[in-house]
């Protein structure tokens, strides 16, 4: 739940204005889980076991609740399973997610026993899944064809070497997804190709990037939470682009060791922290919610302690103001900069609403061009109408005119 706090002294005004600002824009664009454990690797198990849905229900209730934005769904796209994943897919629907579809044709990576396919073959198949299967998207959602496509079919380009063949494969597949999406007429986003960090340093050079529409998507596990954001922050560099996170999590025992509630509740809190500070983030999926090392939930439906943690940043409170100058009218146009890196425009009446994470540290600057500039804490802005103070010549002009009309002696 989402904390508004507006003021005492302008409450009636500020609090009357808060339908206006209802739809406070989450943290990033893109704020999802991943469901591969179930959604992909008891895919054959759920085919005809139709009280599977009851899991379905109940874990996409536990997504929804965190404030995600996306539920990742890896059921394979093969007609045997097409059935499961509209099960899926309606599930989110009903508890107001859009879908970051992320599974893959089983042959890529031999799933299921399917025999292998080829580059070829996976594009052909993709581009008869969206001629056939229209109706199961909606706008918001995204397609990924294939995800960490370096774990089938030819290879990894970092070992094969063929780093020429794995670009041109994702960009032909994003320009054949995105030309089928069109032709839909649904806004559905499928250049969000995520990949190892490691192969996408080696893949997504400027060119690459491009083609892409200008992101890199990357799955990326590290031990300390801190240098996440640090990655991020490079590769967009290197890349030319923005960024985004398709997997992160903890514990990987490979990687974090074993972890008590409390540590990866802990760890998690620090990534997503840094992550606040990544200018060129644009979205992240927690992996994973039931069923791996990394959980967020028991098997038995009860919350860890990283539950809240993700919460927070996943639903962060937010702090409605007033921005008033000359005459206490309101200052449309005024930015809004939160120390924790969020931006807010004042509305037409001097309104807005911004989010934040830290209550007690996060600070709020106030900028208008024809006003000094105003540092305040979310209790300052909270208590009434921030009133700005005429800067420069034009203060002078002011003061000789609040002197003439009485309001000041």
């Amino acid at each position: 739940m989402k904390l508004v706090l507006c003021g005492v002294i302008a409450a009636a005004a500020i609090c009357a204005a808060q339908s206006a600002h209802a739809a406070v824009a989450p943290w990033w664009s893109v704020q999802s889980v991943d469901t591969m454990k179930y959604s992909r690797d008891a895919s054959r198990e759920a085919l005809h076991n139709q009280s599977f849905d009851a899991i379905i229900e109940k874990q996409m209730k536990q997504i929804a609740s965190t404030g995600a934005t996306h539920v990742a769904i890896a059921t394979p796209y093969d007609e045997e399973f097409y059935p499961v994943l509209k099960r899926w897919a309606d599930s989110a629907r009903r508890h107001g997610l859009s879908v970051w579809f992320r599974g893959n044709w089983s042959g890529w990576e031999k799933w299921f026993e399917y025999t292998a396919i080829t580059r070829v073959q996976h594009l052909q198949k993709t581009k008869d899944f969206l001629q056939k299967h229209g109706d199961l998207f909606q706008d918001g959602d995204i397609f990924t064809a294939c995800p960490e496509c370096e774990n089938g079919g030819p290879g990894d380009p970092r070992a094969t070497g063929d780093v020429a063949g794995y670009r041109a494969f994702v960009i032909e597949e994003y320009a054949a997804t995105k030309a089928a999406f069109a032709a839909m007429h649904k806004d559905v986003a499928s250049n969000w190709q995520s990949m190892n960090a490691d192969v996408a340093r080696t893949v997504m050079d400027p060119a690459t990037t491009k083609a892409m529409d200008g992101l890199v998507v990357i799955d990326h596990y590290v031990k300390d939470p801190a240098q996440i954001a640090r990655d991020v922050e490079a590769i967009a560099k290197e890349s030319g682009g923005m960024v985004a996170l398709g997997e992160f999590g903890a514990p990987i025992p490979d990687i974090h060791g074993q972890m008590t509630e409390a540590q990866q509740a802990q760890w998690i809190d620090t990534a997503l922290k840094n992550l606040l500070t990544a200018k060129h983030l644009v979205g992240i999926s927690y992996w994973v919610n039931v069923g791996g090392s990394t959980k967020l939930w028991t098997d038995n439906g009860t919350a860890r302690e990283a539950v809240v943690i993700l919460k927070k940043y996943y639903s962060p409170q937010t702090v409605h103001g007033l921005v008033q100058g000359v005459f206490h009218s309101g200052v449309s146009g005024a930015i809004i900069t939160s120390s924790e890196g969020r931006v807010a425009t004042t509305d037409a009446r001097g309104f807005f609403a911004i989010p934040y994470i830290d209550a007690k540290n996060t600070v709020f600057t106030i900028k208008e061009p024809s006003y000094s500039p105003a540092t305040l804490s979310r209790d300052q802005i909270a208590s009434g109408p921030i009133i700005l103070q005429v800067q420069g010549f034009l203060s002078r002009i002011w003061l000789n005119i609040q002197y003439l009309i009485g309001l000041v002696t």
